[in-house]
This record gives structure tokens, sequence and C-alpha cells, in this order.
């Protein structure tokens, strides 16, 4: 190899390409701000997400808000493009867009932009929890073996199998994930739950804010909506039925509340459709009929100030609820705060309600 052609080749050729994209980059930005977000769908094969966006509650967000930048100096990103372009050209058109396991890792990192409090409630609850947490856990992997319905709602969004995830697949271990860098990413992001093309007005603050709840004021967002791994598409929350749940052969009432829809997918029991098999947790007893969100939080599942929410002072035995002896004081206690009964503490009998001074 001569001289120059070695010079042309280390020297030049890289220069060439920053120059492109130094003068390509703004461009490429300007042409996307002015066109609204059109140029996507007019260079992917992206038109119906592209439309289902521009009918969602998302709609004024921009699309690089949440899928990135022409200007992002994530040389992934680039690369990316790169690729797909090339595939686009070769013909290699995918029947539909799929986002990977690294882009939905990413759009949930965005999510909190505008979302801050909901995101910083989620991460500091139990479904912020990590692939590392949820998959390498020695008592649960020594107890039961892996297995790939487990990502049907941990990791729902992870390409590949339980063995392309963890390994070894047995009871022994010790184990560890052959993707190092996703241990510390969420295994139940954003969007396992919220569907963001979702058809839906925008989010909009009233210009007089009302004193009390009502019959009009909105129960859970658009967006809301079951990630079916197996299907690779969503389901929205008005599509999800509420389980019939039975106490041997009573049926147990549930609340109306069709947020539990969702939450039923993954805490659900058992085909024998007994309460508190599998991961129910249906309550019966004393709170019969609650819906998930009278106790628990959305984002957070935080249950602090769950019982005064009913119970501002005392219950109906003239005691403060918090000091009585259910999980809810101790998760040591053999009274679950789910299925707490009067009877579990009363054995002898339950004391006529006292008459209020």
């Amino acid at each position: 190899m001569t001289v120059r052609r070695f010079l042309r080749l280390r020297v030049v050729a890289p220069l060439m390409i920053a120059l492109f994209v130094i003068l390509f980059l703004p461009g490429a930005s300007l042409y996307y701000s002015y066109s609204g977000g059109r140029s996507c769908a007019r260079c992917h094969e992206i038109w119906q997400p592209y439309r289902d966006w521009h009918e969602s509650a998302h709609r004024n967000i921009p699309c690089s808000e949440c899928h990135g930048d022409v200007l992002t100096l994530d040389a992934g990103f680039h690369l990316k493009n790169i690729r797909q372009l090339a595939a686009h050209l070769r013909g290699q058109v995918p029947e539909q867009v799929r986002l990977k396991t690294e882009d939905v890792l990413k759009i949930s990192a965005r999510c909190a932009k505008c979302h801050r409090q909901e995101s910083a409630d989620w991460s500091a609850g139990p479904h912020g929890a990590t692939y590392s947490r949820i998959f390498l856990d020695k008592d649960h992997n020594r107890r039961r073996l892996l297995m790939d319905d487990c990502l049907r709602c941990h990791a729902m969004h992870f390409e590949g199998s339980v063995r392309d995830l963890v390994t070894p697949v047995d009871t022994k271990g010790p184990w560890r994930l052959l993707d190092p860098k996703l241990a510390e990413q969420p295994a139940i992001p954003c969007l396992a739950c919220h569907q963001m093309h979702r058809h839906g007005a925008p989010l909009a603050r009233p210009a007089v804010k009302a004193d009390d709840a009502g019959p009009r004021e909105e129960v859970s967002r658009p967006s809301l909506a079951l990630f079916d791994r197996r299907e690779q598409d969503y389901i929205s929350l008005g599509r999800l039925p509420l389980p019939q749940v039975y106490e041997r052969a009573r049926r147990v009432k549930i609340s109306p509340d069709q947020r539990q829809a969702l939450c039923y997918q993954c805490h659900a029991p058992e085909a024998s459709s007994q309460i508190g098999s599998g991961d129910d947790r249906t309550p019966t007893g004393v709170h019969e009929g609650l819906s998930c969100f009278a106790c628990h939080e959305k984002h957070g599942q935080k249950t602090r100030a769950s019982c005064t929410t009913c119970h501002p002072q005392l219950s109906n035995c003239g005691l403060n609820v918090e000091t009585m002896d259910t999980t809810f004081k101790s998760t040591k206690s053999p009274h679950n705060v789910h299925t707490v009964k009067c009877v579990d503490c009363h054995t002898k009998g339950v004391p006529k309600k006292k008459p209020r001074a």
C-alpha cells in the first residue's frame, strides 16, 4: 500500500465522514422539526405507529423526545439507524415495527423527563425491580425453576427466551445474566403497562380545580394497556377481563374498578380460581370488595396511608387499626391484611359493636 493511499484511507476518509455528519445532521434535524414528525413515516415503514401517535395523548410530543434525535451524541443511535437504512435498501422490511429491548429501556428513561413524580414512585416501588433482583434471586431460583413463562410478567420486552437471559437454567446455580448490562435495568419498564400511542386526548390542566371528585373525573389514562409478549402487541384496559375468584364454592365479590384488570394479568389465581392461589391477592374478610387501588398507590404501590384512608381514627372495635395484629403492622403476623376476618382475632366470637358515647 502506498503512502498516499494509506493517508487517504486513514486520514482523509474519516475527515470526509465527519464533515458529512456536521453538515447533514443539522439539516436532518431542521427537516424533522419542519415536517412535524412526518419525515419519520415518509422514510420508514412506520405509517401505522405514526398515525396512532398522531391521534394519541402524546401527539403534542415530537417523536424525537422518546425515540432519540439526530443531534444526539450517542453513536449507537446513529449506527442503528444506518443498519436500518441498509436493511431498508436491501428490501428487508419487517411486517411490523418492533421495539427492541434497549429501545424500550431508553424510552422508559425518557418518560421521567415529563412524568417525574410517577417515575420516582415507580422506581422506588416493587415494579421498579431490576433484572438482577428478579432473575438472580437465589432463594426463588432454588425453589422454582426459571421458565419462559416468567417473562410474561417480568421482562415482557426481552428479545429471546429465558435461556438467552439467564444461565444456568437449573435450581443449583450460581446464576448470572448473559448480558451484564441488563443487571441494573428495570425488568418491568413503563411500556409494560402503558401504550404510548394509544388513542386519547392530551392531559390538560383544568382552568378551575374541582373541590371534590365527581362522576366526570377521569379514572384512568387511555395509555393503560397490557403488553402481551406472545402477540407482541398491546391489549387496552377496556378489553382486559376481571376474573371470577372463589373461596371454595363461594364466589368472592370483586370491586368493579377496571384498573384492576391490568393488575390481575400478573397477580392472578391459578386455574382453580381459588382465592390466594398463585399470586392472587384479592381481598376477602373485612376488606372484601375493595379495589387494589383503595390501598396501593398507582406507581409506587405504597400502602402506608391506606388504613387512614378509610379508618381516620378507630375501627368498629374502638381500636387503632394500625396497631392490630395484621401483616400491615408486621409481615410476621399470621393475619394477612388481604384476607383478615373478625374471627381471626376474636376466636371466641365477635363482640357486639360498642355504642359511641
